[in-house]
């Protein structure tokens, strides 16, 4: 039987055999075509997980190192919406609501818990039993109970100590430097905080060797507080003294604006205070130990063991002063006090 032939000369059997070769190599494209695909959204579905973070603050300047943990987070890639979103919960100078919001966060679910102010994470600690926390600080961690110790935290806890607490008599003596007639400060705090009981035990030890006056005003709430601070008589206190207490620096503002009106020199820890009308402050920055936060925060959010990242120390301390303040109020600040100041606010 004659063979038939198409036009080059092959054969009708020829044809089919490299056709099918074809169809096969053309349906092994399309499965690695449709593998690498699928393995594309497998990839894309896992960067897409947004992790939540519960925030627990006392509000005011404590929104400063929220703005620092942003920042921080941006700096190594982590960005707000696309990688994390934040809970924030602001507590408004309520510690007693600590508890109650961190074991909501916790049934909630959040992917991690972060706190400002030493009272308002021990109250945190206590009230959860498994969502990690990072923290920022101003008491000395280990003696509260949050770790086993700055190199191993040893829980689910860990993050930055900003040392407000250890700098309370260095603050009232610089004090007294700004105002060498200094006689008496006032200062505000709850007696409920265990955190700032003992610092006001520092503050009256500090005051006695300076030959000061410390008239401590009891407050248990941020009305009592305020109504505190309105009813304050001029004669009643040469300046203001800030000491560790988180829910007096949730009113900080408050107090700056009040004590301007009144004439009343102010001396804070925080030291972005100063630009928002405080006289003075010596210490830290909330938004700097926010920054320093976020490597804690992407850490343990990627998989880290809270109780394998060491606490780390917020050692920059600077003095501030604010002269557009001081002219407002009367008060010169000595030359030898603006020669040491880190930064001035003309």
């Amino acid at each position: 039987m004659a063979q038939v032939e198409l036009t080059g000369g092959k054969k009708k059997g020829a044809l089919n055999a490299s056709g099918r070769n074809f169809l096969s190599k053309k349906i092994f494209a399309l499965f690695l075509a449709t593998l690498v695909s699928v393995s594309g959204h497998l990839a894309v579905a896992q960067q897409a997980k947004v992790y939540r973070v519960g925030v627990i603050i006392e509000g005011g300047p404590y929104y400063l190192a929220v703005d620092g943990l942003k920042e921080g987070l941006k700096q190594l890639g982590f960005a707000e919406g696309s990688h994390y979103i934040l809970e924030i919960r602001d507590l408004k100078g309520d510690r007693k609501a600590a508890e109650a919001v961190a074991r909501s966060l916790e049934r909630e679910k959040v992917d991690l818990i972060y706190t400002g102010a030493s009272s308002v994470t021990i109250a945190v600690k206590r009230a959860t039993t498994r969502v990690p926390i990072v923290f920022a600080v101003g008491s000395d961690p280990v003696a509260d109970g949050l770790v086993d110790s700055y190199a191993k935290p040893g829980g689910r806890l860990t993050g930055v100590d900003i040392h407000s607490d250890d700098l309370t008599a260095k603050r009232l003596e610089i004090l007294k430097a700004i105002l060498p007639g200094l006689h008496k400060v006032v200062t505000f705090y709850d007696p409920g905080n265990a955190i700032a009981l003992a610092n006001a035990k520092s503050a009256e030890e500090a005051a006695r060797q300076l030959g000061i006056e410390l008239a401590e005003r009891r407050v248990a709430s941020v009305e009592g507080l305020r109504l505190s601070i309105e009813e304050l008589k001029p004669q009643e206190a040469d300046a203001f003294f800030y000491i560790n207490d988180a829910m007096v620096t949730s009113q900080a503002q408050f107090i700056i604006d009040i004590a301007r009106v009144k004439k009343l020199p102010t001396m804070f820890f925080e030291s972005d205070l100063v630009k928002q009308g405080a006289l003075a402050a010596y210490g830290t920055s909330y938004y700097e130990a926010g920054r320093l936060s976020a490597k804690y925060v992407q850490s343990v959010l990627t998989g880290t063991n809270p109780r394998d990242l060491p606490v780390e120390s917020l050692s920059r301390v600077k003095l501030v002063v604010n002269l557009k303040t001081a002219r407002a109020i009367g008060v010169t600040i000595p030359q030898a006090v603006l020669l040491r100041a880190d930064e001035v606010i003309q």
